[in-house]
């Protein structure tokens, strides 16, 4: 049976890829939620959405409908992700491929099988977004040698190890991009010099001046409203502050990854060992994040050089193998 579509409903961004066609769409994971009257009404999509963050009155809520890879808000994903189909011609009783994390369990994965068939699709395949990562990275999953791969997402971090098409051991820590942002608006908000500010600028902050190089001395200039007085105010952030914050979630990663080589058997460690270990994600293009892995992981690694894209990439790839898709099918 073959495939046509591979779909990602990533923390961050959700993707779709049509065979034949290539990577069509990437949008927001995000809706804009209008309370009125006549009870909710969505009033934004996708990158129309993100484009109302912290711009908009109280009665209009911004929400990703996904949560730590899980479909928190079934109702709301199915209208996002109808929209988006839409947007790419998609037309009922088609086959789809959808990445999904490596943790979900039985009761996950069937609401991820019953949002696609209210859409309208017609089989449903679930693969774990790592295997398509390794793909994507040019990787041999079938093969008996296991790989393993860290992606840093939007709202998760995935590690598993892999081979002969399947996980071999696998696990989903709620840490993402997302929870650094959080984090460092709270950081900001709890200093010396408290400043409040929103979510969009803690990642503009983050990905402009956020380094894990101990001597970087890179600075930006924010603006945000005085934790004591709430009047309008502006403050210089230093690399420095939030180099700590963002440490903090990468050493848990970095524990996960020891403990997870640490408990497999001889020869796959072995192989681990050998081959290196694949970061992918968003987090792993921070500046200095190479010489953070180099201090804190004593095994070798590869940092991919397109993580945002790497997984659907790699969907792509699949579903356009039969003979590999049968393996990854059949595990």
């Amino acid at each position: 049976m073959r495939y046509k579509y591979a779909i990602e409903l990533g923390g961050a961004y959700t993707n779709i890829f049509i065979r034949g066609d290539g990577f069509v769409l990437k949008e927001p994971t995000l809706l804009a939620v209008e309370n009125s009257l006549e009870g909710y009404k969505v009033k934004a999509v996708g990158q129309d959405a993100k484009k109302l963050l912290w711009k908009t009155t109280d009665d209009v809520e911004i929400f990703n409908p996904m949560a730590n890879g899980v479909i928190e808000n079934f109702e709301y994903a199915q209208i996002m992700l109808s929209t988006f189909l839409k947007k790419v011609g998609f037309k009922k009783g088609a086959n789809v491929v959808c990445l999904i994390p490596c943790g979900l369990n039985k009761e996950d994965k069937e609401s991820y099988y019953s949002l696609f068939e209210k859409l309208g699709f017609n089989e449903v395949l679930l693969v774990p977004s790592v295997i398509c990562s390794l793909i994507g990275f040019g990787v041999n999953v079938a093969s008996p040698k296991a790989s393993m791969l860290v992606d840093i997402g939007g709202t998760t971090t995935d590690i598993a190890v892999v081979n002969l098409g399947s996980i071999l051991k696998g696990a989903t820590l709620g840490i993402g991009g997302k929870s650094i942002d959080i984090a460092i608006a709270n950081s900001l908000a709890l200093g010396k010099d408290g400043i409040l500010i929103g979510l969009p600028t803690a990642e503009k902050v983050k990905n402009e001046i956020g380094s894990l190089y101990k001597n970087d001395t890179l600075n930006m200039e924010v603006m945000g409203l005085d934790i004591k007085t709430n009047t309008p105010k502006s403050r210089i952030v230093s690399c420095g502050e939030i180099r700590r914050v963002i440490e903090a979630y990468l050493e848990e990663v970095v524990r996960t990854v020891n403990v997870t080589i640490n408990t497999l058997p001889p020869e796959i460690s072995t192989d681990i060992i050998k081959n290196g270990v694949v970061f992918t994600g968003g987090v792993s293009q921070l500046a200095g994040f190479e010489d953070f892995l180099k201090k804190n992981l004593t095994y070798n690694f590869k940092i991919s050089q397109d993580p945002e894209d790497l997984a659907i990439f790699g969907a792509g790839k699949l579903i356009g193998d039969e003979a590999l898709l049968k393996i990854v099918a059949g595990n």
